[in-house]
């Protein structure tokens, strides 16, 4: 810093049209000393799936623990254990798209395949139930031949479509904020991350 120069602590402007380098430099460091808060309010919001069953055998946050559990046994990576976490994260927020939302949050972080996964879900888990409820099973033929098509079938035949099973040895949310953290520390794409040089 240069001899007379005063840092903001907060940005001067009433309107974007009048902000400045320092402005936006004073919103970039308050936003620093939150960093990884993010983390912290998702995990919040995991535990408000304990104890809304939804009809289902366990509530919606077991079927999450399990999902990621079964992953992180089969030998998944990371990224991907923490996809299966967050697959379901929308159900009492978003329940008309849920899968959307999971893809949402986690866009920035992983790769455009376990985003797709995560975005398509639930037309794939609709394989083993929209019989039941009058609509197509075979509603994810739509996206045959896409790259990502047979992983997301995986994901939901392998993960997501039995982990409702009451008495499951599944690890405990706090085994996986860890995860969670390295794989959300930074992104890999944003609007807000300069390009490469």
């Amino acid at each position: 810093m240069a001899d007379g120069e005063v840092l903001l602590e907060r940005a001067q402007f009433n309107s974007m049209v009048e902000g400045t380098a320092e402005d936006w430099a004073a919103i970039g460091r308050a936003a620093a000393r939150h960093r990884g808060e993010h983390v912290d309010r998702i995990v919040a919001h995991l535990r408000l799936l304990e104890g809304d069953h939804g009809g289902f055998a366990v509530d919606r946050l077991e079927h999450s623990l399990q999902t990621a559990t079964r992953a992180h046994r089969a030998g998944k990576d990371e990224e991907y254990v923490v996809c299966a976490l967050l697959h379901d994260i929308g159900d009492i927020l978003l329940p008309a798209s849920h899968a959307e939302l999971g893809a949402a949050i986690l866009e920035p972080y992983v790769s455009e395949e376990n985003h797709w996964i995560l975005k398509h879900h639930g037309v794939f888990q609709g394989y083993y139930f929209f019989h039941h409820i009058g609509l197509d099973r075979d509603m994810r033929e739509q996206f045959r031949g896409h790259p990502a098509f047979e992983a997301c079938a995986q994901f939901c035949h392998l993960y997501d479509q039995n982990s409702f099973e009451p008495g499951y040895d599944s690890m405990p949310l706090d085994a996986f904020v860890p995860m969670m953290r390295r794989v959300m520390d930074t992104p890999r794409r944003s609007i807000y991350k300069r390009p490469a040089e």
